[in-house]
C-alpha cells in the first residue's frame, strides 16, 4: 500500500488561520461511505444527522501550554514542543532549531522570573529527552503557549487559550486539540440531549506525533507514537446499551476511533487503559463505530488514512476534491465532515456487539 494512494493538492489559501467566530459557525460535509453521496451542510445540521438514541462519544482531553521557547548556547533561537512528561523535571521533547542538537546541548528558556536552564540527556529520533531546572508543569503555566499545530503560520493569542481548546475538556495531557469536537459549544450540546443524543467521554491524550508525516512508502512499515489512552467501563456499557436498542455509536473525531478500536483489539469492547499505537488504513475492519464526525486532515497523513478506511478511498478522497473545489477550509480552525461506512465496513459492523 504505497503513500502516494493518500495524497492530494490543497491551496495554501485554504488552510484555516483562525477560528470562526463561533464554533458553530463551520460547513459540514456528509459523506455517505456506502454511495459516495455528498451533501454541502452546516454544522448545525448535525442535529439533523444524529438520531435520537445515537451515542455521541467525545474525548474529554485538555490540550496544556507545551509550547515553549528559547535559545541556544550559541544564541540561536529554538522552540520546544512537550511531549510527555516523564519525571517532574523531565520531559519527552520535540526541538525546532536551525541544527540538530546533540547530548550535552544546554537550552535557555526565555522566562520573565529568572532563568530557566535545560540540558538535552539522549534523543530518539524525532524526540529528546530534556531535563529543566524548574519543574515541568511549572514552567508550562507559567510560561508555555499554546501549541498551534505547524500549518497555522502564527503565534498563539488569549484567543486560541479558548478556541484550541473544547468546551468539555477536563483532563489535562494532549499537545494537539481533538479538534473534531471545537465545533460543539454548550448549547449544541444541550440541543443534541434535548433530541435524545445520549454522550459518553473517554480520554485519548493527542501527542506530537499526530503532525509526523510518515518516512515510508508502504504505509504498513509505518510505527504510530504511543499516545495514552483511557476508556472507562462507563463507556463500554453505554455503547453495550446502545447497540441493544438498535442506535448507531457516532464518534468525534478520529482520536475517539483510535481510543475505541484500541479498547476493543481483543474482538471485545472492554475498559482499558494504557498507551496505543494502534494505526488504522484501508484493510482495518471497524468494530466498534458506526459514524464519524471528524476535520479534515493533511495529505498522506496517518488521520487521512483512518478515514479512508471508515468511508472508503475513493469516495473520500473524491469528497476532499469536492470540498477543495468548494473551498471549504482545512484542518484544525477548518470545516467538518460526517461520514457513514463504506459497504465493507458496514458488513462488518453488523454482527459486533
Amino acid at each position: 500500500m504505497d503513500l502516494t494512494q493518500f495524497q492530494y493538492q490543497l491551496p495554501e489559501q485554504l488552510i484555516a488561520q483562525f477560528p470562526p467566530e463561533r464554533r458553530t459557525d463551520c460547513r459540514l460535509l456528509s459523506l455517505e461511505g456506502v454511495s459516495g453521496d455528498i451533501a454541502d451542510l452546516m454544522f448545525m445540521d448535525i442535529v439533523d444527522l444524529l438520531k435520537p438514541d445515537d451515542l455521541l462519544v467525545l474525548n474529554d482531553t485538555r490540550v496544556v501550554p507545551a509550547r515553549l521557547y528559547g535559545h541556544k548556547q550559541s544564541g540561536g533561537r529554538i522552540e520546544l514542543l512537550i511531549e510527555r512528561i516523564i519525571d517532574p523535571m523531565c520531559a519527552l521533547t520535540q526541538i525546532r532549531a536551525s541544527k540538530a542538537l546533540t547530548p550535552g546541548s544546554m537550552i535557555h528558556l526565555q522566562s520573565r522570573a529568572g532563568a530557566i536552564e535545560a540540558v538535552v540527556n539522549e534523543r530518539h529520533g524525532d524526540f529528546y529527552v530534556v531535563r529543566f531546572s524548574t519543574p515541568v508543569t511549572e514552567i508550562m503555566q507559567r510560561e508555555g503557549h499554546v501549541p498551534l499545530p505547524p500549518y497555522i503560520k502564527r503565534r498563539d493569542t488569549s484567543v486560541d487559550a479558548e478556541r484550541y481548546q473544547t468546551v468539555y475538556a477536563r483532563r489535562s495531557g494532549a499537545v494537539a486539540a481533538p479538534t473534531a469536537g471545537l465545533h460543539f459549544d454548550c448549547a449544541l450540546l444541550k440541543q443534541l440531549r434535548a433530541r435524545g443524543v445520549d454522550t459518553a467521554f473517554l480520554t485519548l491524550h493527542v501527542g506530537a506525533g499526530s503532525f509526523q508525516p510518515l518516512r515510508v512508502n508502504d504505509v504498513r512499515q509505518h510505527r504510530m507514537h504511543p499516545e495514552r489512552v483511557e476508556v472507562p467501563s462507563v463507556v463500554c456499557e453505554r455503547i453495550a446499551r446502545a447497540r441493544a436498542r438498535g442506535a448507531r455509536v457516532v464518534a468525534v473525531g478520529t482520536t475517539v476511533v483510535r481510543a475505541l478500536e484500541t479498547a476493543a483489539a481483543s474482538g471485545e469492547l472492554r475498559p482499558f487503559a494504557g498507551d496505543s499505537r494502534l494505526f488504522i488504513y484501508p484493510g482495518y475492519r471497524f468494530r466498534v463505530i458506526d459514524a464519524m464526525i471528524t476535520n479534515f486532515h493533511l495529505p498522506g497523513s496517518t488521520l487521512l488514512m483512518l478515514v479512508c478506511a471508515f468511508a472508503g478511498t475513493a469516495h473520500t478522497l473524491a469528497a476532499y476534491a469536492h470540498a477543495i473545489e468548494r473551498r471549504y477550509r482545512f484542518y484544525s480552525y477548518g470545516d467538518a465532515m460526517f461520514l457513514t461506512p463504506c459497504a465493507i465496513n458496514l458488513a462488518d459492523n453488523a454482527d459486533e456487539v
